[in-house]
């Protein structure tokens, strides 16, 4: 093999140490310990604290409070401590574990300080300060007005370029850097076995997991950004190895990851994690087996009863509360489907300079849809408000940022702005109520535009234009499969989900997840008009779903944060203005009951989340997924009787309906490991929030538009801000646990989809995540993945009271 080889091999490997990371306008939930998830959860802690310093187990603190509380059975605890080995009780275990985290703490603070005496340390962060000022000015996104020059030819040339410039950059390296990255890092490493390099080159990532994150996405995906200034691995690392030597770093002066073990307070941790774990899956597996059962055996004659309508969610856990709530106001049916609606594009909203990718990270957009105008004059409104607005902004975007106009702007608008500061500081609801208002003359897409899902085009660049009729019916019948849906209502609504927050640059973390971090609302106006058309809807009879004549699809969005969900209703014919009605004032009941059962008791729910919403001084507009746990798959009527708090992913399932398996295996290799990385990164976001999250809101700077800073410079943070998961300081709002997966579907079915997907069994192997199968066929008994397609039975025990957070939902009201 050659040098040059060898180099981009040991490159590539090692830069599975981070995980990727996407920019923060698209910002995509993914466990930053992805690139360990082929190791043992409990293998890969220790290793990934030795490269990438943060912890992976909850604190003692939090240990001990669950523990207090009664949310870690004791009984079960005991029972993991004694399959380790310990005896003692739980709180000398606590004791030992803390000492445990201080010893390991001390030994690490007195590294640093060996470190920072031989002045090493102040050197590589000389170094990093170079490497990401330049970073961040060439994967900029759009934010800087003078941009980094020849981007065009790629990062390590264009660094080359300005080098000689850069005062911090110790003379010569200019000069010395060659023509080729891989030469540079060969020039650097010479001195170095070869063998070694695979770990120095695991060290350059492990030092900038989010820049170098960042930079592993986008040469993973491509994209615009990708394409007019491309970036390597490769380029990357030279330019960091060649600083750091021009500082006279010593880069093969790095330990081995793999010498790193659990240590006893490790294996403690684990013990007393996997008992909080099976505490909260143990309650859930029950109501799910005693639902099963109760199902089974009784005749529910309602079940025939056509619904007013049904309503499609996202599986995200928030859906959960409106979906209960929404179900009592009234004869309708929620079902859970990933939130892009299983349509994999590409969307261009109107007037947008830009495409997203509205469909999972783990998904490739096939199609691209954009909003096609169907109404001239509205168009022409938006047309007319859109140039008015774009015009200001760019005057008032030169005047800022003109040297020669920035002070005279200043002292002209600055009574101005500091009215309009006091204002949304003062009182931001009445400043967003008359932003609403006057946004409300302006017409939307959805009241103008249609989603162009008909019109089908080859592309010779990019992707296909639209669908054709084959990949329209196709859509359509598999989310129906999915779900295992049998019956129509008059209206069909598919709901997408967004939120709505003001300054926030991580508003899109509380956006769809499955769309990407991007707003749900298009791809449920995608599959609604899928479903519109008569043609699809012959093609959905012929695979065996047969909707009436009467039945409407309609798309709507969730917005997360205050529960209003908006209706896109504009193609419903007026034979159903009744049912709309109807809808709309019981969706309205529910939005009241859903803000009520999450905001403050005293306060009045909707005033209250719509403040939040419009406080550009609020922290924490809504809590996002947090306290996610479980992820349920099966029907509906499983969990329709149970207040799961917002805890739990639904994905709608029918055993019956799905002969083959193969509906189970698509939810299984997708929405399940989808719904992993979302816990994975909550789970990581609070048991080290330093290392593995994004630290306060309070003092992030945004950067390049692909990001945050903790202060003025550094790496990129990762992952979620601790207002997302901190109640306080020292006290977690988010459970951190594992994701528990349970699914109503006969054992032997998921063991053979199982046998058929070695990478979602590796997930389980691994203990990143856990499945439990109710199994209908064999009496309604629970069956517990261990490990190598083996199961262990559970025993049919006492079906306990359901706990605060899993009590009985209310029944639903008459229509």
């Amino acid at each position: 093999m050659s040098t040059e080889r060898a180099v981009e091999d040991g490159i590539e490997e090692a830069a599975e140490t981070v995980g990727s990371v996407w920019p923060i306008h698209s910002f995509v939930t993914a466990n930053p310990l992805s690139g360990f998830e082929d190791e043992s959860f409990a293998e890969a802690v220790p290793r990934a604290a030795d490269r990438l310093g943060g912890r992976g187990y909850p604190s003692t603190e939090t240990f001990r409070a669950a523990l207090d509380d009664g949310r870690i059975d004791r009984k079960l605890l005991d029972a993991e401590l004694s399959k380790r080995g310990y005896e003692s009780d739980p709180e000398t275990l606590l004791e030992r574990m803390e000492a445990g985290e201080a010893g390991r703490d001390s030994t690490t603070d007195a590294a640093g300080c060996q470190a920072a005496a031989e002045t090493e340390c102040s050197d590589v962060e000389r170094a990093d300060r170079v490497l990401t000022k330049w970073l961040s000015a060439f994967l900029d996104e759009g934010q800087a007005d003078w941009s980094m020059p020849n981007r065009k030819d790629g990062f390590y040339d264009a660094f080359r370029s300005v080098a000689a410039h850069d005062d911090r950059i110790p003379e010569g390296v200019a000069t010395d850097l060659p023509a080729s990255p891989t030469a540079a890092i060969e020039s650097v490493l010479e001195p170095c076995p070869e063998r070694q390099w695979s770990v120095v080159f695991e060290a350059q990532f492990a030092a900038l997991p989010g820049w170098a994150g960042l930079i592993k996405r986008r040469v993973d995906e491509g994209g615009a950004w990708q394409s007019a200034h491309p970036v390597t691995l490769e380029g990357y690392v030279a330019v960091r190895l060649a600083l750091l030597d021009a500082f006279d770093v010593d880069v093969a002066d790095v330990s081995d990851a793999d010498d790193a073990g659990p240590t006893a307070a490790d294996e403690l941790a684990d013990a007393f994690l996997s008992a909080w774990e099976a505490s909260y899956r143990g309650e859930l597996v029950d109501r799910v087996a005693a639902e099963s059962e109760a199902r089974a055996e009784t005749d529910d004659e309602s079940a025939d009863e056509r619904p007013a309508a049904q309503l499609v969610f996202c599986i995200d856990t928030r859906s959960e509360i409106i979906r209960r709530h929404v179900e009592a106001t009234g004869n309708y049916e929620t079902h859970g489907y990933a939130g892009f609606f299983g349509v994999p594009m590409e969307y261009r909203g109107y007037g947008s300079e830009v495409s997203v990718d509205a469909c999972p990270p783990i998904v490739d957009a096939q199609h691209r849809v954009s909003e096609v105008p169907t109404d001239d004059d509205a168009r022409a409104v938006r047309d007319r408000w859109a140039d008015l607005r774009d015009a200001a902004a760019e005057v008032i975007e030169t005047l800022k940022s003109n040297p020669a106009t920035a002070f005279s702007f200043v002292e002209g608008a600055g009574s101005g702005y500091g009215v309009a500061l006091a204002a949304r500081t003062l009182v931001p609801g009445r400043v967003s109520d008359l932003l609403d208002a006057t946004a409300g003359s302006v017409p939307d897409d959805h009241e103008f535009c249609e989603p162009g899902v008909h019109r089908h085009e080859r592309s010779e660049e990019g992707l296909p234009v639209g669908l054709t009729h084959e990949e329209r019916v196709e859509y359509a019948a598999t989310a129906f499969e999915l779900m295992g849906w049998e019956t129509f209502g008059r209206l069909v609504v598919f709901t997408g989900h967004a939120s709505e927050t003001a300054n926030n640059p991580y508003g899109s973390s509380l956006d769809c997840g499955a769309c990407a971090g991007n707003p749900g609302g298009p791809n449920a106006r995608a599959l609604a008009a899928i479903c519109n058309d008569p043609e699809v809807k012959d093609g959905l009879r012929e695979r065996g779903h047969d909707a009436p004549d009467d039945t409407a699809f309609l798309a709507a969005e969730h917005n997360t944060t205050t529960d209003e969900i908006e209706l896109y209703d504009g193609d419903v014919p007026d034979s159903h203005a009744d049912d709309l009605a109807r809808l709309r004032a019981n969706l309205e009941t529910a939005r009241e009951t859903a803000t009520a059962e999450r905001t403050p008791e005293g306060s009045v729910g909707v005033e209250e989340t719509e403040r939040r919403a419009g406080d550009w001084a609020e922290t924490r507009p809504e809590w996002g997924l947090a306290g996610n746990a479980g992820f349920v798959v099966g029907p509906r009527e499983l969990t329709s009787g149970l207040d799961l708090d917002g805890r739990a992913f639904l994905h709608s399932y029918d055993w019956t309906t799905d002969a083959d398996g193969d509906a189970l295996e698509a939810i299984l290799a997708g929405p399940m490991v989808v719904t992993q990385w979302i816990n994975a990164q909550y789970y990581f976001s609070t048991v080290d929030n330093a290392a593995y999250g994004s630290g306060s809101k309070v003092t992030h700077n945004p950067v390049g538009n692909v990001g945050v800073y903790q202060g003025n410079g550094g790496d990129l943070m990762t992952g979620l801000p601790l207002q997302s998961v901190m109640a306080a300081a020292d006290e977690p709002y988010h459970q951190p646990l594992r994701l528990s997966t349970v699914v109503h579907a006969p054992v032997d079915r998921v063991t053979e989809i199982l046998a058929d997907n070695e990478a979602v069994a590796g997930l389980l192997d691994n203990d990143w995540l856990s499945l439990t199968v109710v199994d209908p066929t064999r009496n309604h008994r629970a069956f517990h993945y261990e490990a190598e397609l083996e199961w262990t039975p559970l025993s049919a025990s006492e079906r306990a009271e359901p706990p605060a957070e899993m009590s009985t939902a209310p029944a639903a009201a008459d229509d």
